[in-house]
Order: C-alpha cells, then structure tokens, then sequence
C-alpha cells in the first residue's frame, strides 16, 4: 500500500493482505540499502496469521519518494509519523541491521505502544569502515559488491538459496546499488545511542529477542551478545548464515520470530 508521510509517497509491504490498523502490527525494519523485498516470507506469515503487516521502504530507498534521512534519530521519528498515518496501535518493532537501530529510536516514541522489539544480525552500535563509506558515495555498485560478499555465509556465496529460482545476493546487489547506501552507512556510523536506549528498554520490561548469525562478518557476534545484555535477554544463533538472515535464512528466523511474538500475545 501506499501512504503520504511528510507530503511524500510512501510505500508499505503488508504481506499480501489489506492492511487492518485495528490488529496487532508487526513493523518489518529494513537494513542499510535495502527495502521491504528482504522480508517477503516473514510478512506473509504474519499477515495471514492473525497481524497486520507494515514493511515500508524508508525514504529514498526503491518505492518511497523523499530525501533519505541522514540520522538514525530522523529516522526513527519518520517512522513512528509513518505508523501514525497509518492509524497503527500497538506494534511489535522487528529491525534488521540498521533497522534494529532505527527500532530503538522509535521505541522511545512510541512508549507503551510498544509490545516487543527483535533484533536480527545486529547490535546497540553499527561502527562502519569510512573506506566502505567511501567507496559507496563514489561506486555505489562496487560497495553494494563487497557489502554482499561479506553479507552471506558460505552456502549462499557458493550458490545456495533459500527459494528455488532466486539469488538473493544478485537480488541485494540490484536493490542496494539503486539506494541510498552511503548515506545509510554514515548514519549507522554516527549513532551511539542504541545501549542507552536498550538498557531503557529492559529497565521498562519490554520484550525482546535477539537472532544473530554464526557467520556474520559485517556485525560482530560479540555486538549482538551485547545488545542482548542490554535488552536483558539471551540471544539465539544460526548456525551456517551470514549477515543477511531475513533472506539469507527466511524459515529459520521467521520461527524464532513467530514464537517470541506469539508468546507476548497469548
């Protein structure tokens, strides 16, 4: 669906159903350069499966008119104004990568409409490489490259894939090289508040669940297991996957996904 946010089109995947603010949200977040393509399995089962699903392009990213924002901070207050516009109640806040940081900054906005917060393949700071800044304001194609190539682990880099037919490091590469990729990466770079805002979060009660990867090579195991101490909660593995869990690993982290948040709302 599309909605107006700040006078610019937005664009929301909501899992193949029309959306209905009046069920439980689950709010796909998607990571640096991507969009809402990384969570097709996970908003399926989701929306046919008792929620309503709000997977939105952020600004400037594939479907989403506007300015990509430049803060985290900018980012999660889009978010929440998105979310508004779209009359949604209470959400559950689900956050790839940069998505996760995005998630703890909306989360302090939206306060007790918040029922729960999962982070997947990331961690309360996302420090990034100014050579791989770099190399995205000046060759967009050859960072969204490199970014791949550390991205998924081992069977995706020699072929492997989650759904017959399809290569998801190809599919990234198109979707990465045609979005805002530096500026997402600066404002990773730049954010260092996510510990603080975890801690809060724990110190509330709030929820949450922390999927990281085995073979993650773009965040550090050691961060997410630090992002876990801070939400109070124990983080799961994959084993044999890389960075890019959502596609890279759709069943596995949509089961860990669908049991958390099932749990809040019985």
């Amino acid at each position: 669906m599309y909605i107006k946010v700040d006078n610019n089109s937005t664009f929301v995947a909501t899992g193949g159903k029309p959306f209905d603010a009046s069920l439980p949200t689950v709010v796909l977040i998607h990571g640096s350069g991507l969009d809402h393509r990384g969570w097709a399995l996970q908003a399926r089962w989701f929306a046919f499966h008792g929620y309503s699903v709000f997977a939105p392009d952020l600004p400037g990213h594939s479907l989403s008119e506007g300015d990509a924002l430049t803060s985290i901070e900018a980012m999660g207050s889009w978010l929440v104004r998105a979310l508004d516009v779209a009359g949604v109640g209470d959400v559950h806040l689900v956050g790839h990568s940069q998505g996760l940081l995005v998630a703890l900054e909306a989360a302090e906005i939206l306060s007790d409409r918040l029922q729960s917060i999962v982070a997947i393949s990331t961690g309360s700071a996302i420090p990034v490489n100014p050579s791989l800044i770099e190399t995205a304001q000046n060759d967009p194609n050859l960072a969204a490259q490199m970014m791949l190539q550390w991205g998924f682990g081992n069977q995706h880099q020699q072929g492997a894939s989650a759904v017959p037919g399809m290569q998801p490091i190809g599919i990234g590469q198109r979707i990465m090289a045609n979005n805002p990729l530096a500026i997402d990466l600066a404002a990773c770079d730049a954010y260092t508040t996510g510990s603080k805002r975890a801690q809060q979060l724990a110190d509330k009660g709030c929820p949450s669940c922390v999927i990281l990867a085995a073979q993650d090579r773009m965040t550090q195991r050691s961060a997410g297991f630090i992002l876990a101490q801070d939400l109070g909660t124990q983080a799961q593995v994959i084993s044999n996957m890389g960075h890019m869990l959502p596609m890279e690993a759709p069943k596995q982290s949509l089961n860990i996904m669908k049991t958390f948040i099932q749990s809040i709302e019985k």
